[in-house]
C-alpha cells in the first residue's frame, strides 16, 4: 500500500519573491509623446542588440544636451544571447509601463535569465549607486528543512563561499566559485557575483561586501536566490546554473531508497510493482498541485516575516521583495494601494528630507485630516507634501481612496498626485506643488482679492468647469468629487485653477448615477439640500456645489456670510435669488472688480449659478451643458427655479433651514437613516 505520508515530505514546494521595479521619485517628469519620450523609447528598442553585442554590458555614450536618454543594460555571465536580448527587451517595457512619464527607472529582472535595464535623463557615470535593493528567493527549492545546527552551518558556509567569490573578482568583474557542505544531502552550493562593467575593481569589491551585509536583513539562511544592487548582484543555488560550473560536482538529491540499482526496493528489500510506481507518482502529482495552490493561496494572505529559525526546524522569511531603503514594507491595511500604485509609493525619508523634517517654515496649511508642506527634491522639484494627522481614523479611508482614485486622472485642471507614502503611523500624499495656494486666499482677503479682476475670475470658473467635466464624463471613471469648495480649488503661477482634496471622491459604476451614504461628510454651504437631508448625491450635487462657488467667486463672500441682513436670516445663495427677483443681480459684484468688466457676461455667469443651485437636482444643468452655457453666448438659459437652502422670512417656517443653518462654514458628518453606498437609483446616463 503506497505510504501517502512518505509521499507528502518527497513534494517539492517552492515560491518565489518578485522583484520589483523601482521608478526613481526624485527624478523628472516628461510629457508624454514629448522629445524625451520619444529619445527613451528609441534609445530602449535598440538597447537589447547594444547589449547581445558587447558581451552583456552596454552604456549608452554621454551626449550633451537637453530630452537625451542615456540608458544600461547589463546580463548575468552565462546567460545566451537571445536570452539575454529578451530579458532586455521584457524588462524595457516593463519599466515603461511601471514608470510612466518619469525620466529615470531601474530594475532587475526576475528568474534564470538575470539582467538589468536603467535609464536616465542625466548622466548614468561609473559611481557606485548604493540606495536600492532587489532580492529573489525560492524557499525549500530541493525540500530540505534546516533543523538549527544546519541552519547555523548552511548560514557559516554561505558567509565563507561570499567572502571567496568576492576575493576572486577579476578585471572583468566577475567571479564565481564553489564551497562544500559537510552534513547536507546537497554536497555545494554554487555562487556567482558580477559587477557593472563601469565600475572600478575597488568600487565593485565595495558593492558586493554591501550584498554580503544585506543578506542578514532579507535573505539569510536561503536556499537559493539572488541579491543585488544597482551596480553589482550575486546569485547562488544549491545546483549549478548557466553552465558556469561545467568541472563541478553534481549534487546527489536525497533518497534514503537509493541502493545504486536500476530496481526500486524497499529498505527490507521486497520490490514495489510497476502499479505502485505509477500510483505513487498520480499521488505525487495530485498532493504537489494542491499544496502549491494552498501555498500560492496562504502567500498572498501572509505577513512579513523578519529571518529567523523556528522551533520546529523550518525557516520562515519574508516572501516580498526588498524594497528601496526607508520604505517600510507595506502592511494589510496598504496592500491594496501597493498592489494598484506601487510605482507612486515614495521614500519616507525622502520626504522627509525634502520638507526639512516638516519644519514648520515648510507648512503651507493645514486641512480637515493634516498638514501640507513645502518640500524640494534634490533635482529641484518642488512638491506639496501631505500629512495625515495622527492619529486619524477618519482620514486612513480617506487617504486610500485619494490614492486609489487620483492617481488614474490627469487633466490640466487637476492637482497631479506624484505618490505616497506610508510608514508606521506616518501617511503622506505627495502632490505637485501649486505656487499661489487656494483661492479663498485670494477671493476673501480684503487686500489679495484686488488680483482677481473679472478676465482672471472667468477664468477660473471656466477652469473649474472643465475639471468637473472631466471627472463626470470625460475620464475613465466617474467620479463625485462631494467637496467642492474654494479652498479645495489651488492657484498655478498663471493663476490657472486646479481641483484639489479627493478625500470624499466617489466613483460610480458605468451607468450609476446616484447613490445613499449614511455618513453625511462635507463642508456646509456647498451641500446640496437632498444631501444633507437623505444621504443622497450624484453627479448634480457636485454641480450644486459648484454653483455656489460661481457665486463666491463673484461676489467674494463666502455662502456662510450672510446670517442676518436687514433682521431676515440669509446666506448667499438666498441673498442672489432675492437680487435676482429685484432685478439687480450686478449688485452682487465684488468691488474689488472695479468698473472694467463685461456686464453681460457676469450676468450670464450670476444667472448659471442659479440654475446649479436649484433644489430640484433634475432641474440643475449637466456640467456638459453648463461648459456649452459659458462657452457659447447664442445658448438660452432656462429661467432658475428657487434654490436649495432659500431662506424664507422669518414668518415663513423653514425647518430644514433652521436645522442646519451654522456659524462660519464648516466640515461636518453626521448620520442619515441609510445604508452606506447603497444605490438608490440607476438610469442611463
Amino acid at each position: 500500500m503506497v505510504d501517502l505520508r512518505a509521499i507528502f515530505w518527497f513534494v517539492v514546494i517552492s515560491s518565489c519573491a518578485v522583484a520589483a521595479p523601482t521608478c526613481i521619485q526624485r527624478s523628472d517628469f516628461f510629457k508624454a509623446n514629448g522629445p524625451y519620450d520619444k529619445n527613451l523609447r528609441a534609445m530602449l528598442s535598440s538597447l537589447p542588440s547594444r547589449v547581445k553585442d558587447n558581451e552583456g554590458f552596454y552604456k549608452t555614450p554621454f551626449k550633451p544636451g537637453p530630452n537625451i536618454a542615456h540608458g544600461l543594460g547589463m546580463c548575468s555571465r552565462g546567460t545566451t544571447t537571445q536570452d539575454c536580448s529578451d530579458c532586455i527587451t521584457s524588462v524595457s517595457h516593463t519599466l515603461l509601463h511601471t514608470c510612466p512619464n518619469q525620466a529615470e527607472a531601474i530594475d532587475w529582472s526576475s528568474g534564470d535569465s538575470l539582467c538589468l535595464v536603467r535609464y536616465s535623463n542625466h548622466l548614468i557615470n561609473g559611481s557606485l549607486d548604493e540606495d536600492i535593493i532587489w532580492a529573489e528567493y525560492i524557499e525549500y527549492k530541493y525540500n530540505i528543512s534546516f533543523g538549527q545546527t544546519n541552519l547555523t552551518e548552511f548560514k557559516s558556509t554561505w558567509q565563507a563561499l561570499m567572502d571567496r567569490v568576492i576575493n576572486k573578482v577579476d578585471g572583468s568583474l566577475y567571479a564565481n566559485s564553489i564551497q562544500e557542505l559537510g552534513s547536507f544531502p546537497f554536497r555545494s552550493i554554487y555562487a556567482i557575483a558580477q559587477c557593472n562593467k563601469d565600475l572600478t575593481k575597488l568600487n565593485c569589491e565595495k558593492c558586493l561586501q554591501h550584498l554580503r551585509i544585506d543578506n542578514r536583513s532579507c535573505c539569510r539562511g536561503i536556499q537559493v536566490g539572488y541579491i543585488a544592487r544597482t551596480s553589482c548582484f550575486m546569485r547562488w543555488d544549491l545546483q549549478p546554473f548557466l553552465g558556469l560550473f561545467i568541472n563541478g560536482m553534481l549534487p546527489t538529491p536525497p533518497s534514503e531508497l537509493d541502493n545504486g540499482h536500476s530496481n526500486t526496493t524497499k529498505k527490507d528489500g521486497k520490490n514495489i510493482s510497476t502499479g505502485s510506481i505509477v500510483a505513487i507518482a498520480v499521488v505525487s502529482v495530485v498532493v504537489s498541485t494542491v499544496l502549491l495552490a494552498l501555498g500560492y493561496a496562504v502567500s498572498r494572505r501572509r505577513k512579513a516575516y523578519q529571518s529567523f529559525a523556528s522551533e520546529n526546524g523550518y525557516f520562515s522569511v519574508s516572501r516580498r521583495p526588498r524594497r528601496p531603503y526607508g520604505t517600510a514594507s507595506p502592511d494589510d491595511a496598504t496592500d491594496d494601494l501597493t498592489a494598484s500604485s506601487g510605482s507612486l509609493r515614495f521614500d519616507f525619508r525622502a520626504i522627509k528630507a525634502a520638507t526639512s523634517n516638516f519644519h514648520k517654515s515648510n507648512k503651507l496649511g493645514h486641512g480637515g485630516f493634516g498638514a501640507v508642506y513645502k518640500g524640494m527634491f534634490p533635482n529641484g522639484t518642488e512638491v506639496a507634501a501631505k500629512r495625515l494627522s495622527k492619529p486619524s481614523d477618519q482620514g486612513e479611508p480617506e487617504f486610500k481612496n485619494e490614492v486609489l482614485l487620483v492617481a488614474r486622472l490627469q487633466h490640466k485642471n487637476l492637482v497631479g498626485l506624484l505618490g505616497f507614502s506610508v510608514e508606521g503611523e506616518e501617511k503622506i500624499l505627495v502632490y505637485e506643488f501649486v505656487p499661489n495656494k487656494s483661492l479663498d486666499h485670494f477671493l476673501f482677503d480684503p487686500i489679495k482679492r484686488v488680483q482677481l479682476d473679472w478676465p482672471r475670475r472667468h477664468n477660473i470658473i471656466e477652469g473649474i468647469t472643465r475639471g468637473i467635466l472631466y471627472l463626470h464624463q470625460d475620464s475613465r471613471l466617474t467620479i463625485i468629487h462631494r467637496d467642492l469648495k474654494a479652498s479645495n480649488i489651488l492657484l498655478d503661477a498663471e493663476m490657472n485653477p486646479k481641483i484639489a482634496d479627493f478625500g470624499l471622491a466617489r466613483n460610480f459604476r458605468v451607468n450609476q448615477t446616484e447613490a445613499n451614504t449614511g455618513r453625511v461628510v462635507g463642508t456646509f454651504g456647498y451641500m446640496p439640500p437632498e444631501y444633507v437631508a437623505n444621504g443622497q448625491f450624484s453627479t448634480k450635487s457636485d454641480v450644486y456645489s459648484f454653483g455656489v462657488l460661481i457665486l463666491e467667486i463673484i461676489g467674494g463672500k463666502k455662502n456662510s456670510s450672510f446670517h442676518q441682513i436687514d433682521g431676515s436670516v440669509s446666506n448667499l445663495v438666498t441673498h442672489v435669488w432675492r437680487l435676482r427677483n429685484n432685478g439687480s443681480l450686478l449688485e452682487l459684484v465684488d468691488p474689488a472688480i472695479g468698473e472694467n468688466y463685461d456686464k453681460d457676461e457676469v450676468i450670464r455667469c450670476i444667472h448659471i449659478g442659479l440654475l446649479c443651485v436649484q433644489e430640484n437636482p433634475d432641474d440643475r444643468p449637466s456640467m456638459s451643458t453648463i461648459f456649452r452655457m459659458l462657452t457659447n453666448v447664442s445658448i438660452t438659459l432656462p429661467v432658475p427655479q428657487p434654490p436649495g437652502f432659500f431662506f424664507r422670512e422669518r414668518s415663513e417656517p423653514n425647518p430644514l433651514a433652521e436645522r442646519l443653518l451654522p456659524g462660519p462654514s464648516t466640515s461636518m458628518s453626521f448620520t442619515c437613516s441609510v445604508d452606506d453606498a447603497s444605490i438608490t437609483s440607476v438610469r442611463p446616463r
